[in-house]
């Protein structure tokens, strides 16, 4: 195999990259860093030593990392692969200006530390006593039986989806991706800015800080394990998998259809192989690998990584309210996120599929201001069976404020219906909360699909 790809084991990274993993040596063995600028930026990336054959035993540096010395024994089954437990969740002791101490992650492969901002603790995922991931939050309530029987039977759907193609495609037009329409600037840089292209429902392109990153990509007709039964999209994709451009990650929120199609996983992994990096909460690794997938990072909420050759931009689990059922008894085994993506000159949040819970200000504090963020706007009514796991849009707004987004992008509508209100609704109500808060409009858009926006650098408002 190439030395470019890598091939991972649950929770253990196999990686031959000496590069990435001999900084990562380097930054166990600094207790403190400084801060290059003040504010929410990156340490510079340390220098590599020049020690014989600059190789470092990868176990052994994991191992190390986890706190297991090399004569520790895993747990695991005999003829096994060895799994390396993590530690209790990481604590920051980082102040906003001076020296602070490096945190460690269960797959962590950076030459530098986040800025978390505040001095508090980390706090990853729990469970409860049944292993099922949990929502920590008093905002977080699943329906009730009696809820959901009234929902299905008795609450009249409003969405009124026309049947008519010319009356969408007036309504909700698709419009050709700037890098079909102009191929040849398909590699092009956008600066120091950033381009942020929206694909239908919660997947979207973005090209930041020299990498080019799709969220939850969905190109299947339905969001269903079958495609002949099934949520259907009223509005194709504006593009193919085979026409996308470049694709250096993909981050996946959770393991709903409508955010994780199996289709599309495969379309991607057959096109670019072990160098397409994905990212993924805790308790995807299996599937991940059971669909061919072999350059994959599970993280928790909080745990970070990077894009080897681009470890100057951070990927960051960060909390969401949801919930995750693939089959009819894998509840809540797989947990759910939201992303933050963290670079030299950009910050970029997506928020996936989430209720409002409070854990976006934190985010906020930690890591904001964001110059973009991706938030749902659909799929909410009836509240009193979303409300939990679907945020409104005035819900939305409220993440744009608590995240401190610059512009945010409304995604998770006008594509599947998959809930009640009218399908033309949520940016009617989103742009009359921002209006109501007091909010420039132009600051959380509306983009048709295959729409893309340039913010920051020369071309800000621009598509291309």
């Amino acid at each position: 195999m190439a030395a470019s790809k890598c091939i991972f084991t649950p929770r253990v990274w196999k990686s031959p990259l000496s590069r990435c993993i001999h900084r990562a040596a380097r930054a166990l063995n600094t207790a403190k860093g400084t801060l290059s600028r003040p504010g929410a930026q990156h340490c510079p990336p340390m220098e590599e030593s020049g020690g014989a054959g600059g190789e470092v035993d990868e176990n052994q540096v994991l191992m190390e990392e986890r706190g297991v010395s090399p004569g520790d024994s895993p747990g695991t089954e005999e003829g096994s692969p060895a799994v390396v437990r993590p530690r209790d969740p990481p604590t920051s002791t980082l102040q906003d200006a001076g020296p602070r101490k490096s945190s460690s992650s269960r797959s962590s492969r950076k030459s530098f530390r986040l800025d978390y901002r505040l001095e508090e603790e980390v706090t990853g995922s729990s469970r409860d006593k049944h292993g099922r991931f949990t929502n920590p939050w008093s905002t977080w309530k699943f329906p009730s039986w009696s809820t959901l029987l009234r929902f299905f039977l008795l609450e009249k759907n409003h969405s009124n989806v026309p049947s008519s193609k010319e009356v969408l495609d007036e309504e909700l037009p698709v419009v050709e991706p700037w890098f079909l329409r102009v191929p040849e600037a398909a590699d092009g840089a956008v600066g120091s800015g950033l381009r942020v292209t929206w694909l239908g429902h919660a997947s979207v392109l973005v090209e930041m800080d020299g990498l080019v990153i799709l969220t939850d990509p969905i190109f299947s007709q339905r969001a269903s394990p079958f495609q002949f039964m099934g949520p259907k999209r009223y509005r194709g994709p504006p593009c193919t998998v085979d026409q996308l451009p470049r694709i250096d990650a993909v981050v996946i929120s959770h393991s709903h259809y409508d955010h994780l199609d199996a289709g599309t996983v495969t379309q991607l992994n057959e096109r670019f192989g072990g160098d397409l990096r994905w990212f993924v909460p805790l308790g995807l690794m299996d599937w991940m690998q059971k669909s061919g997938c072999e350059n994959v990072i599970e993280l928790d909420w909080w745990e970070e990584n990077c894009v080897p050759g681009h470890d100057e931009v951070t990927f960051v689990c960060t909390p969401a309210q949801h919930w995750c059922k693939r089959t009819p008894t894998d509840d809540n085994q797989v947990l759910w996120g939201s992303w933050s993506v963290l670079g030299p000159c950009n910050r970029f949040f997506f928020a996936g599929d989430t209720g409002y819970c409070s854990s976006f200000q934190e985010i906020g504090r930690r890591f904001g201001p964001f110059d973009l963020a991706a938030i749902p706007i659909g799929a909410y009514l009836p509240r009193d069976v979303m409300r939990g796991q679907h945020v409104d849009p005035e819900e939305a707004v409220e993440i744009h404020k608590d995240i401190q987004a610059r512009h945010s992008l409304a995604i998770h509508w006008g594509t599947f219906a998959l809930a009640y209100e009218y399908y033309l609704e949520p940016p009617v109500r989103l742009r009359e909360a921002m209006e109501k808060n007091g909010l420039n409009v132009e600051h959380f858009f509306v983009l048709n699909h295959g729409e893309s926006r340039v913010l920051g650098g020369d071309r800000e408002g621009g598509g291309i």
